[in-house]
């Protein structure tokens, strides 16, 4: 099992730098996600500087990219780093899609397998297996001069993986992806319950195994000796599953575990803006389940006890907070990093 990092908003210079000390220490990857700050110059970047890395967008937003720009973009991400790079991507949500970024947002799973095979469509093309030719309901490609294409190389089995929670978007990762990122806020009893099983009836349709799907899996990682140590990330770790959790979408998650009503709960208070009751509404229970709270020592134990032979890959989602905030814990967390990996 890897153990990544989750990143975004850094500048080049930080990316680089940051990505020698993660390789030195013994962490496997660096994952990019997209928000304010596009991740592929970071990624650029820290792969020049750590070329022992992998390197992944978790996630890169879809939909406002032609497919053949993401095909390019990955394309030339994974000639440059060696085969190190897989693409990561996601529908966003609509008000983001339409409004900022002024995009066509239909329906996600529909618009995301088009997209999904439009890009294989034109990494088949950039490998001169066919001439480009995709026609489907939301992207037609079917020109690309020879002198348009992207020169061949040595990597061009390039890994495409999306983010997935209901089971419309993990049955399409079971039958066209490579992996499925899953939702930071997720519970194990979700994953064995709703998500295997939809990636699975997904791989069946298209002849494929499951097993060969990777599972891409964020974890709240609270850390410290001390309640006073984790206090921070602790509460960070509460305000982001409160966060999420007032997602009606997401209202599933707390159900299924007993707790109904709670997405709700946190929606009106997210509403009405009160913060402080929405983390007082994420109890001690609920972390159980949707976090990994622990001393440095067991950490590493807990990690390969709820995800060892389910997840492909790990990506410590409080991480990067916490080495800015306590740099002197570098070593500490590949410490975690190495005994994961191991």
């Amino acid at each position: 099992m890897k153990f990544d990092i989750m990143l975004g908003g850094m500048t080049w210079q930080q990316s680089s730098s940051l990505a020698v000390q993660l390789q030195d220490v013994g962490f496997s990857g660096m994952l990019f996600t997209e928000t304010g700050v596009t991740p592929w110059m970071q990624i650029a970047a820290a792969a020049m500087a750590a070329p022992r890395l992998d390197f992944s967008t978790g996630i890169a937003v879809a939909f406002p990219r032609s497919p053949m720009i993401s095909a390019q973009i990955a394309w030339e991400l994974a000639h440059n780093t060696g085969g190190r790079f897989r693409l990561g991507l996601g529908s966003q949500v609509k008000g983001h899609v339409v409004r900022r970024y002024s995009a066509v947002f239909d329906k996600p799973a529909p618009q995301m397998r088009d997209y999904v095979a439009a890009f294989k469509a034109c990494i088949r093309a950039f490998r001169g297996e066919e001439k480009l030719q995709h026609e489907g309901p939301y992207y037609n490609l079917s020109y690309l001069p020879a002198q348009w294409a992207p020169p061949r190389h040595d990597f061009e089995d390039i890994k495409i993986d999306i983010s997935a929670v209901g089971p419309h978007m993990c049955r399409l990762a079971g039958e066209l992806c490579d992996g499925i990122h899953v939702h930071p806020m997720h519970s194990m009893p979700y994953i064995t319950n709703r998500l295997q099983p939809a990636v699975t009836e997904g791989a069946a349709r298209a002849g494929r195994d499951s097993r060969d799907i990777d599972l891409i899996v964020p974890v709240f990682a609270v850390v410290g000796d001390t309640p006073e140590a984790r206090q921070h990330m602790l509460q960070r770790a509460i305000t982001q599953i409160a966060f999420y959790g007032s997602t009606p979408n997401y209202a599933f998650q707390f159900d299924d575990l007993g707790f109904t009503g709670t997405s709700e709960t946190l929606g009106r208070m997210m509403k009405a803006g009160d913060l402080r009751g929405m983390a007082d509404t994420v109890t001690d229970e609920m972390l159980d389940y949707f976090a990994v709270v622990s001393r440095w020592d067991d950490v590493a134990d807990k990690l390969l006890q709820r995800y060892q032979g389910v997840a492909s890959r790990v990506v410590t989602y409080l991480t990067a907070e916490d080495l800015r905030r306590n740099p002197e814990n570098m070593s500490r967390w590949g410490e975690v990093a190495r005994a994961v990996a191991a």
